[in-house]
């Protein structure tokens, strides 16, 4: 299952949900969905996601029970 730390990265950054979800051209809801799990966001998303954050995408992702991203 797919991971995410993208609301802690959100807030770090000072961002609403509408405003990240603006600059990646998708929903407030598609971003509330991906922060609860609910929904895998596609690999040009979670580009767009990393590159909106200014951080590396496996910072965003990864998968249950694998290396998680080590700060």
């Amino acid at each position: 299952m797919l991971k995410n730390r993208l609301k802690e990265l959100r807030a770090r950054h000072s961002f609403t949900q509408i405003e990240l979800a603006k600059q990646v051209g998708v929903t407030r809801q598609t971003i509330g969905f991906i922060e609860k799990g609910e929904f895998s966001p596609s690999v040009t998303l979670s580009l767009k996601l990393a590159k909106a954050l200014d951080c590396d995408i496996n910072e965003i992702f990864w998968l249950e029970g694998g290396e998680e991203h080590e700060e």
